[in-house]
């Protein structure tokens, strides 16, 4: 008699899934997708963990009626004919690593995309990858440095759909890359490569978005990540203590936040004449509203308003080459194991043609 269970495909059959992950963004830039966007977002605990009796009444009241049409203008500035930047660096992203994992693998992996706010999202991304089959699954959060208000919710927010899950997947999760040196040269790389072509600054910022110091008491490693980041990147170009600084931007609220603050810093410089800043903003994979209003336009009318020169955006890694490589590599370390019980998976190296 043949055992019914041998009809099943074994594990080593199965495709595995990989998660990508990543903020999130408004489906458009009217005033009320940007509302509701901002009020899945600002409702979440890990991001605003104060008191709900105190918060609740604020964010409904003075937030989400004020808030909105300004962010929507923003939006408006940083659009793409695709779409928001953010959700299109990350599809693009997302596509490139399953070009690359289907050329370097034996074993099928489906690649999907998932934001903790907005669309698609986590439960879509989730879906995808259960409906393709897979039963394992690497969750890859697209946040360099850890927080609990980016990495910890996302994790949060997927251990409570999958409570409705009848057969929970078994999943791999990827906390932080903050120090991997595929992350550090493409960073490196994208810095080098904007010099070349214009040139040098005096002053280089590694801005990061800032939490309330309150976070960091509390055990949130973020700062930590951050400026272990900023080091290696400036060690790799030669740089000395006094030609970068580490800032954080994007404060919101009252309460402080995580200091040197990059609008004073750059405010601070023009009035004392510096002529050129550039600004990389490492915890940011792809370019979104943070990164091309708030810097590129904001920041940089701040420092020419204060007397300086040029404020200059170096752009999120995105979609480049030694970026995909590098998320592409860090996705089959994680996924070894299984790739090991596979058989045949040992993967090639990326080529030229393959990481193009």
């Amino acid at each position: 008699m043949i055992d019914s269970v041998s009809h099943a495909a074994s594990p080593s059959d199965e495709p595995l899934g990989v998660l990508l992950t990543n903020l999130g963004t408004p489906d458009d830039t009217s005033t009320s997708a940007v509302r509701r966007y901002l009020r899945e977002f600002l409702s979440d605990r890990r991001v605003i963990d104060l008191n709900r009796a105190l918060w609740l009444p604020i964010l409904y009241g003075a937030v989400l009626t004020f808030r909105p049409r300004k962010s929507a203008q923003g939006y408006r500035s940083v659009w793409l004919d695709e779409g928001s930047p953010l959700l299109v660096y990350a599809r693009r992203q997302a596509e490139a690593m399953q070009a690359r994992l289907d050329r370097r693998l034996d074993t099928p992996v489906k690649v999907a995309l998932g934001m903790r706010y907005g669309r698609p999202s986590l439960a879509d991304g989730l879906a995808e990858l259960a409906e393709a089959g897979c039963r394992r699954m690497l969750i890859l959060p697209a946040y360099p440095q850890y927080s609990a208000t980016t990495v910890a919710t996302t994790y949060d927010k997927i251990g409570h759909l999958l409570t409705t899950w009848p057969e929970q997947p078994a999943l791999h999760t990827v906390t932080r890359y903050a120090e991997e040196p595929g992350y550090l040269s493409a960073l490196e790389n994208s810095i080098r490569e904007y010099w070349a072509e214009h040139g040098r600054p005096d002053r280089l910022v590694f801005s990061f978005h800032g939490i309330p110091k309150r976070y960091v008491k509390q055990g949130d490693p973020y700062p930590r990540d951050c400026g272990l980041t900023a080091y290696h990147v400036a060690q790799r170009l030669g740089l000395s203590a006094d030609d970068y600084k580490v800032c954080f931007q994007s404060r919101f609220g009252r309460e402080p936040w995580l200091k040197p603050y990059l609008d004073e810093t750059v405010k601070a410089w023009g009035a004392a004449g510096v002529g050129t800043v550039d600004v990389v903003c490492p915890g940011f994979s792809a370019d979104c509203l943070e990164t091309l209003e708030e810097i590129a336009s904001e920041n940089s009318e701040y420092f020419q308003e204060a007397g300086g020169g040029q404020l200059r955006y170096i752009s999120a890694l995105n979609d480049r080459v030694d970026h995909v490589d590098f998320l592409t590599d860090l996705a089959i370390r994680q996924l070894g194991p299984w790739l090991s019980a596979g058989g045949n998976n040992t993967p090639t190296a990326p080529t030229e043609a393959a990481s193009a």
